[in-house]
C-alpha cells in the first residue's frame, strides 16, 4: 500500500478519534473521510487548534514544542518586557531563564542588580546567584552566598539550596563536610539526587561497602513509590544501578 494513502487512513482515524473523544457532531468523520487530506487539513484547523489552546495538557506541549524549535524564544519575549518596564518581577524572570539556559554569567549579573535596597537579603535572589556562581564553576564564591544567605535568613529552608551547598563543598575537597550534609539530604531532599549524590561520595572515598549500602535500599525503596514517582526520578535511579553495578563486590 503506497505511503501516502497510509498516512491518509492513520490521519483520518486519528481525527475520527478526536471528534469521538471531543463529542463533537459524527458527521465530521463522515467528511474527514471522504474529503482525505484536505478534510483533515479543516478539521485541524476548526477543532483540533482551538482545542489545543484551551487544553492545559496542549498548551504545555506546544510549549515544549516551540523551545525544541527555538529555544530563545521565551528569553526573547522576557527581554522584551524588561525593556518596556524595568520592574523586580521582570528581573528576576529574566535571571532564572539565563540561569535555566545556562548562561550564567548573565544569571548572576542579573542577580547581582537584584540584591539592592529592600531586596539586598532576599533569599531567593541569593540562592539564584549561589546557582550561577556555582554553574560557572565558582564554587567558593556560591559558598560564600549561601553562608551568608542563611546568616542574614536563618529561618529559610530550602532543599535545593541544601544539595547546592553540600556540592559546593564536595567541589571545593572538603569530603567529610560533604558527606555529612548528603547524610542529611539523603533522608531529607525530596528526590533520589541527595541519595545518589551520597553514595557516590562516599564510594570515592573508597568507602565502598556504606556506598552499596546506600545504592541498594535506595532502589529498594524506590520499589515501593509511585509509578508516577520513579517515572519522575528516573534519570536518578537509572545512575544509582550504574553506580551501584560499577562498584559491584569489592
Amino acid at each position: 500500500m503506497p505511503f501516502v494513502l497510509l498516512l491518509s487512513i492513520a490521519l483520518q482515524v486519528a481525527c475520527a478519534i478526536h471528534v469521538v473523544r471531543s463529542g463533537r457532531p459524527l458527521y465530521w468523520i463522515w467528511l474527514i473521510l471522504i474529503g482525505s487530506y484536505l478534510a483533515v487539513l479543516v478539521y485541524v484547523l476548526v477543532a483540533v487548534i482551538p482545542d489545543l489552546r484551551h487544553d492545559p495538557r496542549g498548551r504545555k506541549a506546544a510549549s515544549r514544542a516551540m523551545q525544541v524549535i527555538d529555544p530563545q524564544r521565551r528569553r526573547r519575549e522576557l527581554q522584551r518586557q524588561l525593556e518596556l518596564s524595568n520592574t523586580v518581577e521582570n528581573r528576576r524572570r529574566l535571571a532564572e531563564e539565563c540561569l535555566q539556559q545556562g548562561d550564567y554569567a548573565n544569571a548572576q549579573e542579573l542577580y547581582q542588580g537584584l540584591l539592592t535596597g529592600l531586596y539586598v537579603t532576599e533569599p531567593d535572589f541569593m540562592l539564584g546567584l549561589a546557582q550561577a556562581q556555582a554553574g560557572a564553576g565558582n564554587h567558593a564564591a556560591a559558598r560564600g552566598t549561601l553562608e551568608a544567605l542563611i546568616k542574614a535568613n536563618p529561618s529559610y529552608k530550602s532543599s535545593d539550596g541544601h544539595l547546592l551547598y553540600a556540592n559546593c563543598l564536595e567541589a571545593l575537597g572538603e569530603t567529610e563536610a560533604a558527606l555529612d550534609e548528603y547524610r542529611v539530604l539523603a533522608d531529607s531532599y525530596p528526590g533520589e539526587e541527595g541519595r545518589f549524590r551520597y553514595a557516590c561520595l562516599l564510594g570515592k572515598s573508597q568507602r565502598h561497602a556504606e556506598a552499596r549500602d546506600v545504592l541498594q535500599s535506595q532502589l529498594k525503596r524506590a520499589q515501593l513509590m509511585p509509578g508516577y514517582y520513579r517515572r519522575k526520578e528516573q534519570a536518578w535511579l537509572k545512575a544509582a544501578r550504574l553506580e551501584l553495578s560499577r562498584l559491584g563486590d569489592s
